[in-house]
């Protein structure tokens, strides 16, 4: 691990034939962490040969520029290996997709892989969970209780780039899923989040936010509540993909600093419950 600060830490493996660089980067120290856990594309060189998965397969099914929407609170968390090595977001069991089940139907391996390249892999997820758990139980005894805004994007287009987009009456614009929160322990700061991002001025129509319609999740917030579990509140925030082409891969700028906008818009009532909660006085970023 190499650190430039306290509050400014990147997690290199030292698993021999590791991808090289960073395995993720966890920026700031504060109450109100916003992470990108499937922002990254990156795959170990050694397991590329063994892919039957296509580059632009993984690129669908990953979380691309979510990463550019973790700059809004008091600390961001980018993981930059691929969810096709191993997913933070699964239990350890299943963090690595081995059938097709675990991959939506996809076929992930030419062979499965080796007990080798196995270990390699979950030690990326344990270093991950090491580091995190150290990070949150230090939140924990510096602030009291801390928000995790767990960021996602999902698909909207099942018949390619030309096909009709799927129905908007079961596909939000975001989703912010509680169901691994301890909802009625925070449901002031839910329902405050929640209003202030459908106030946001999109250019004329209110932002289509609901809370657990189809995504209500991951295991990331699951093992982050259990962990902490009064000290906590998790949210997993799932973007439709409106500000790219899913398929290409090719974004649009002006409309994802709309939603990175309308999420910095919602951080300060964020503050405001979390100091209410404590008897504080809000204060940080957002103010």
């Amino acid at each position: 691990m190499t650190s430039r600060d306290e509050n400014h830490v990147e997690r290199r493996s030292d698993i021999h034939d590791a991808a090289p660089g960073v395995h993720f980067t966890l920026e700031g120290f504060g109450p109100i962490i916003a992470t990108a856990i499937h922002n990254g594309h990156d795959v170990r060189p050694s397991l590329l040969p063994n892919m039957s998965v296509s580059e632009a397969q993984r690129l669908r099914d990953e979380d691309p520029y979510t990463g550019r929407l973790t700059d809004v609170g008091d600390a961001r968390l980018i993981v930059h290996t691929s969810r096709f090595e191993a997913d933070m977001n699964r239990r350890r069991e299943k963090a690595v997709y081995l059938a097709p089940d675990d991959a939506w139907g996809l076929d992930v391996w030419r062979e499965p892989p080796d007990d080798v390249e196995l270990e390699h892999s979950y030690a990326l997820y344990d270093a991950f969970h090491e580091a995190m758990g150290e990070y949150f139980e230090r939140l924990e005894q510096e602030h009291g209780a801390f928000v995790v805004l767990d960021l996602h994007s999902y698909n909207h287009m099942p018949d390619g780039p030309d096909g009709p987009p799927a129905d908007p009456e079961k596909n939000p614009v975001v989703i912010v899923g509680t169901g691994n929160t301890d909802a009625e322990r925070w449901r002031s700061l839910i329902d405050r989040f929640i209003a202030d991002l459908r106030r946001f001025d999109t250019g004329g129509e209110p932002l289509d936010v609901r809370e657990n319609v189809k995504f209500t999740g991951g295991d990331f917030t699951r093992w982050v509540h259990g962990c902490f579990p009064t000290s906590s509140c998790c949210l997993a925030v799932e973007f439709k993909k409106t500000f790219m082409d899913e398929w290409s891969g090719v974004l649009d700028e002006a409309r994802l600093e709309v939603l990175r906008a309308a999420l910095a818009s919602a951080i300060p009532g964020v503050r405001e419950e979390l100091a209410a909660r404590s008897g504080a006085t809000p204060s940080g970023q957002g103010d």
